[in-house]
């Protein structure tokens, strides 16, 4: 871990403490405990544009599917089961055709930037699909409609761009991780539900979110100056 600053050895080494306890004070399910520490090594890795993320993500999708698919958030638990699941070796595989050259230290993959032609497209994709999908959701009687439509599909659109390695893609994932987090806290207080570590993991997510845009941001400077030189 040479090329990791001091602030997400902190980051990481606190959230999987913060878990632990959790596991052993609220008698959290080992499922759960899984779902969250892989999950959360998942995302710093992408914030550090590192392929390893990717294996990690396949343990945390397919665990937090059936999580997800217990509590009755069926928007979550097919996003996790059918999508992200897969999508873990197709991601894997762009990224290793992207690799940046050898002489850019703490990262893995060349960053793109969105243009404003492809947010406008993004926004009117979300709107358009958040709708249908929470008819979709609504049809088979899942829990909390709106808000689980509307994270499941900026999650998809997020998750394409990260696969096409844009930087944006984290501008997304804030929103999508804040959505989560009220998502959570909602579902285990109505449900009386004790896998608190899906709340805490989806906080971790938010901060890593803010973490990873701005990484993202600096990773995409520092390889145009690399190109120049």
């Amino acid at each position: 871990m040479k090329d990791w600053t001091l602030f997400e050895k902190l980051w990481l080494t606190s959230f999987t403490l913060i878990n632990i306890y959790l596991f052993f004070a609220w008698d959290d399910t080992l499922l759960g405990l899984i779902s969250s520490i892989t999950g959360m090594l998942c995302v710093v890795l992408v914030a550090k544009g590192k392929m390893s993320n990717y294996y990690f993500g396949m343990i945390q999708t397919s665990t937090y599917a059936y999580i997800s698919y217990t509590y009755g958030l069926y928007g979550e638990a097919m996003l996790n089961g059918l999508f992200y699941f897969p999508i873990q070796f197709i991601g894997l595989y762009m990224w290793n055709k992207h690799k940046v050259k050898d002489d850019v230290i703490g990262e893995d993959v060349e960053v793109k930037r969105l243009t404003k032609k492809g947010w406008i497209t993004v926004i009117t994709i979300s709107i358009v699909a958040s709708l249908i999908y929470a008819e979709l959701l609504s049809l088979i009687n899942a829990q909390q409609v709106r808000i689980d439509s509307m994270a499941v599909v900026l999650s998809i659109i997020a998750q394409f761009l990260m696969i096409k390695r844009y930087a944006e893609q984290w501008i997304m994932w804030i929103v999508v991780n804040a959505l989560s987090v009220v998502l959570w806290v909602v579902t285990l207080t109505q449900s009386g539900g004790n896998d608190w570590s899906m709340l805490v993991m989806w906080i971790a997510f938010l901060f890593n979110s803010v973490f990873g845009y701005y990484n993202w941001i600096k990773m995409s400077k520092g390889q145009q100056l690399s190109e120049v030189k």
